[in-house]
């Protein structure tokens, strides 16, 4: 039982890593053509568009940029992202956000604004799913309990 349970949550957690991959690929397209544009990236590196708006949701989500992540876990940082130590639930609000921002990019709305927008997603999001879990956890206690 344990280990169909390990299983599943590995599953889960696959799933939700893929979609936070593929979510990502939109975001990207909104800063390919609403952000980039607006640029002149042959000063500023196209690139930093992109990773600029990933550590916005780092920080929205997390508290912290993906480089402030691999200074302090260098060793993990060597095959890794902060991503891949993400929970089940964060990595389900982590693809809400990136919809989230790649539709306020579409939008126009300012980066500030948008960070600050992407934040309280995120916080309430986490909130709503951490606590539904905790319920389940003693929800599933207690049938174990009248068993």
């Amino acid at each position: 039982m344990k280990e169909e349970e390990k299983n599943l949550e590995k599953s889960e957690w696959n799933a939700k890593r893929f979609l936070t991959k593929n979510n990502y690929l939109i975001q990207t397209d909104a800063v390919k053509k609403y952000l980039i544009p607006q640029m002149n990236y042959r000063e500023n590196l196209q690139w930093l568009a992109y990773a600029e708006e990933a550590d916005i949701l780092n920080v929205a989500l997390f508290g912290f940029t993906a480089r402030a992540w691999r200074e302090a876990n260098p060793e993990l940082a060597k095959k890794n992202n902060v991503r891949d130590f993400a929970t089940i639930n964060e990595l389900t609000v982590l693809s809400n956000l990136e919809s989230h921002n790649a539709q306020m990019i579409k939008e126009g709305k300012k980066k500030e604004e948008r960070f600050k927008i992407l934040q309280e997603i995120a916080e309430y999001q986490l909130n709503v799913l951490n606590t539904a879990e905790q319920i389940k956890i003693i929800e599933d206690g207690n049938q174990l309990a009248e068993i």
